[in-house]
């Protein structure tokens, strides 16, 4: 192998690119450190954090927002639906009861003029019946022959019937348990208590606003209505 000549200054940048020999000891501290590479600073995650806050509050915190507005003002709807359904099932429910009550007024209504028109129909039904047997006796009598009269018993009519209907429902009064009504007989006015007895055998037997009825102890009664004139 030919021999190389290396010059001093040669040999030692070899050796400063090589470095210096761990195994060989430096006690004077003669080496030198070799140069430390520099690292580059890794991002830390604060930085991190900042851009995607700022990715954030551009884009998606404005889609955000819009997305909780959609749903706030579809909550709003729907109470606004459900407040409305509430007054209008209220109102309905309002009237449904203000009708049944007139229903049942003017049924209440109905009832009391069919008990009146049940006692006049009594009442001309009696009429019929004494005016049939006096045309039956007006009948017999015209017979040629000496006709076998008969005497139909004629229902008697109670005592003070008569006057009793000359009588002036007035009208009534109730005071707790007290109910009274007042009468004109045509001579002067009277007041009696319900149950109370009137004129003969008589009795007050029921008073209402429009009408009175009157009851006798054979059972008869007597309805009179309430004076409309003066």
């Amino acid at each position: 192998m030919p021999a190389r000549h290396i010059s001093s200054q040669s040999f030692d940048e070899i050796l400063s690119d090589l470095g210096d020999d761990p195994a060989i000891p430096d006690p004077h501290g003669i080496r030198k450190p070799p140069p430390q590479k520099s690292i580059p600073p890794r991002p830390s995650s604060q930085s991190n954090g900042n851009s995607f806050t700022a990715s954030l509050s551009h884009s998606q915190i404005k889609n955000l927002t819009q997305g909780l507005a959609v749903h706030v003002i579809l909550v709003g709807a729907l109470i606004a639906i459900a407040v409305g359904f509430f007054v209008v099932y209220n109102a309905f429910d309002s009237n449904s009861q203000n009708a049944l009550e007139e229903s049942q007024k003017q049924i209440s209504e109905l009832k009391k003029e069919l008990s009146l028109m049940r006692d006049e129909i009594y009442q001309e039904q009696e009429d019929l019946y004494i005016a049939l047997d006096e045309l039956e006796v007006s009948i017999h009598s015209l017979e040629e022959k000496k006709p076998d009269i008969r005497v139909f018993s004629k229902p008697q009519i109670p005592t003070h019937e008569s006057e009793l209907r000359r009588w002036r429902y007035l009208g009534a009064s109730q005071m707790g348990i007290s109910h009274q009504a007042y009468f004109h007989t045509g001579k002067s006015h009277l007041v009696f208590e319900k149950g109370a007895q009137v004129l003969g055998e008589w009795r007050l037997s029921n008073i209402e606003k429009g009408l009175v009825t009157l009851t006798h102890s054979q059972g008869k009664s007597m309805v009179l209505k309430a004076s409309k004139g003066p």
